[in-house]
């Protein structure tokens, strides 16, 4: 099943389900929110998620392209991505979660034909402030799906404050063999949705409080997804990667680790700058900047002649047109290359400063706060410079 297959298939069961489709935002939080970038579905509903009546109703679904940084480091295995899209439910207060575990498993094996036996089920076990999550464990149950318990594991939240809950997962079997042992002991196990019962809002001194009504949000990783239906090892290998893996080998030689991180980062550099983001010192350019800069020094390690600015047009464009922004392809390459440009500049006065003798040796702090307040060089390059 091809990807947009999968996205019209998951709406349209949500929708013969009684749910409205929502439009999906941009990478960019709606004001006030203190993130720097949408992470998942939840962001633009958290209003209507703490009791505010939705226009389009208690049911909905959508499609929401996400960005997330805390597992940069983990970009280039089989599952992680920085830029994704994730597939989206919600009940605005209307129906409970069992339903939605409910109709989740019949997506599954029902519409998209997993085989039951590959599922496998992670439920809340419950802590000092909230009881065991029965309602779900009894679902599984009663589907014949394996259940594991856990605590941490599946408790949602979005931040140290704000909606939380607890949740259950459901996991995939991605294995060559039958299944076995448990999702958080295997990582062939992998999570491809998750059921959030968001029924308490966490209050700054640790304790949880009930929200104006019990809301069930769920998010279904898309590309994770996709790849495992196509029965493709990684999400590299998903068809929305085709273009990647067909244009950039010819135009620039490197490893696998290296061709996922680079094609990785410079998808979710087109996405950022057909969003409205632009390279900073701070912020959301700063994300952006250091993505392209992670980039740029995996491709001149292997040569100094790769550049940014070779980036074929007809890529870019199937980029901008997936994630359905208005850009021109030539733009966002001129954006592209002086940023190469600038991080060429910088490279070389990096360069040039830590050859003084005063940095030949082990770097205290004061010396790196000196070389980033005075020449502009954050740690990471200067650890690039000293180490490539």
């Amino acid at each position: 099943m091809h990807t947009e297959q999968l996205v019209s298939t998951f709406v349209e069961y949500f929708h013969e389900r009684g749910h409205r489709r929502i439009v999906g935002s941009t990478l960019l939080p709606p004001p006030g929110d203190p993130v720097l970038f949408t992470t998942s579905g939840m962001h633009p509903l958290t209003p209507y998620l703490e009791g505010s009546p939705h226009p389009l109703g208690r049911r909905l679904v959508n499609v929401q392209r996400c960005l997330r940084t805390t597992d940069l480091e983990e970009v280039g295995d089989a599952t992680h991505l920085t830029v994704f899209e994730m597939l989206g439910t919600w009940s605005l207060g209307d129906y409970e979660g069992p339903l939605s575990l409910d109709w989740g498993y019949g997506l599954l094996t029902e519409c998209l034909g997993v085989d039951p036996g590959l599922l496998h089920a992670t439920v809340f076990a419950g802590d000092s402030q909230c009881e065991p999550d029965h309602a779900s464990l009894e679902l599984w149950q009663d589907r014949g799906v394996p259940v594991e318990l856990t605590v941490e594991d599946n408790w949602w939240s979005n931040g140290p404050v704000g909606p939380c809950g607890p949740d259950s997962e459901i996991f995939l079997w991605s294995g060559d063999c039958p299944p076995e042992s448990t999702p958080t002991q295997d990582d062939r196990w992998v999570e491809v949705w998750n059921h959030v019962m968001m029924r308490h809002r966490r209050l700054g001194d640790g304790s949880l409080v009930p929200l104006p009504q019990r809301n069930v949000d769920t998010g279904l990783g898309l590309e994770r997804l996709a790849s495992l239906l196509q029965g493709k090892p990684s999400v590299f290998e998903g068809d929305v990667f085709d273009p990647w893996r067909r244009l950039v080998p010819p135009l620039w030689r490197l490893d696998e680790p290296s061709l996922r991180l680079v094609c990785d980062h410079l998808r979710s550099a087109v996405v950022m700058l057909g969003d409205g983001v632009r390279p900073a010192n701070t912020g959301r350019g700063y994300v952006l900047r250091r993505l392209l800069r992670r980039v740029l020094t995996v491709l001149w390690r292997e040569d100094p002649s790769y550049s940014v600015g070779d980036l074929p047009d007809e890529l870019v464009q199937h980029t901008l047109d997936h994630f359905r922004q208005h850009m021109s392809p030539a733009e966002v390459r001129s954006l592209l290359h002086d940023e190469e440009r600038r991080f060429g500049r910088l490279m070389e006065r990096g360069r040039q400063v830590l050859a003084r003798p005063r940095f030949r040796g082990r770097l205290t702090e004061e010396d790196l706060h000196y070389l980033h307040d005075t020449h502009g060089l954050p740690r990471d390059l200067i650890t690039n410079l000293r180490h490539g």
